[in-house]
Order: C-alpha cells, then structure tokens, then sequence
C-alpha cells in the first residue's frame, strides 16, 4: 500500500479550515483526512512542517512525486531560491535535486513580475508550474465537480490513471 505524506503549513491549514466551512482547529487534520481508524487515514501519514528531519527530507527516502496544492507565492518563491527552512520547501528541494516530478500548484492572481520570475526559476529547477485555473469546456455542475476535475488533472499529470476524469470526444 503506497503511503500519502501529508505536509500543511498553518497559513495553509487555515485557508483550508475557512474555505472548506471547517470547525474545531485541533482536529483539522483529522476531518481533512478522515478518521484515525478509516482505511483512507492509515494511507495517510501527516508530517509537521516544523519536521525538518522527517523522511520525506531525505533524498534517500523513495518518493514518487510531490504536489503543492495550493502553492502560495511565497512557497513558490522559497522553493524557487532554495529557501529550505520548513519541511514543504525542503522537500521540494529534495524532489528537484533528485530529478522527481514537484507539481506547483499556485493559485494566486494577479501576478507580477517577481512571481513570474519565481515560477520561472521553479520551472528551470524541474518542477511543473500547474496553476489552480478550472476548466470550463465541459460544463462543471458544480464546485466539488470542478475541483475534481482539476485533481484528476493533475494526478493525470504525474501518470495516474483518473478514469472518472473528463475525457474530450471531438
């Protein structure tokens, strides 16, 4: 059973908690991945960003691919510079020097010219620069629909079969 290694920032844990209508800060985790004792929950390991030495900071330690979702510009700017000082940002690091696919998912707008530069560098070092822009072409119902598709998207990205995914019949 391959493992999730589950990294939030608390500027992300927050957006998530008020975007998402979730209550009970102390056990925010738990309600984004499911119980303790779900099957869903043991694939997942939660990793603290204050970790520095956690495994998935070890180039030794076998990792397929690493997506930020959603990538802050300022996450984007630290892993672009190399700024490693919170696990996320170290690996990241660790997937762009060991040549694994780091999926950027940045979701603000507008950007000026330093987070085009940063997305610049990030792309250069070998990371994928996947913004958070849904798609339209076939007529979303909803919002959970539409977030959907962007996930099966980006897990199409790194080669993971999404067979409820959208598929163009032109």
């Amino acid at each position: 059973m391959q493992a999730i290694n589950f990294i939030a920032s608390d500027s992300g844990l927050r957006v998530l908690a008020e975007e998402l209508g979730l209550k009970g800060r102390s056990n925010l985790i738990g309600q984004i991945v499911g119980s303790a004792g779900g099957r869903s929950a043991r694939k997942v390991q939660v990793q603290s960003n204050a970790d520095i030495g956690a495994n998935v900071a070890s180039g030794s330690y076998p990792v397929d691919a690493m997506v930020v979702i959603p990538c802050s510009v300022g996450t984007l700017a630290r892993i672009a510079n190399g700024n490693a000082s919170h696990l996320i940002e170290r690996a990241a690091d660790v997937c762009l020097k060991e040549k694994r696919p780091l999926v950027l998912c940045v979701r603000e707008t507008p950007l000026n010219k330093i987070h085009l530069r940063n997305m610049y560098r990030a792309a250069d070092a070998g990371a994928t620069v996947f913004p958070l822009i849904p798609a339209f072409y076939y007529w979303p119902a909803s919002l959970d629909e539409m977030a959907r598709e962007f996930a099966y998207r980006v897990l199409a990205h790194l080669g993971l079969p999404q067979p409820g995914a959208f598929r163009w019949k032109g």
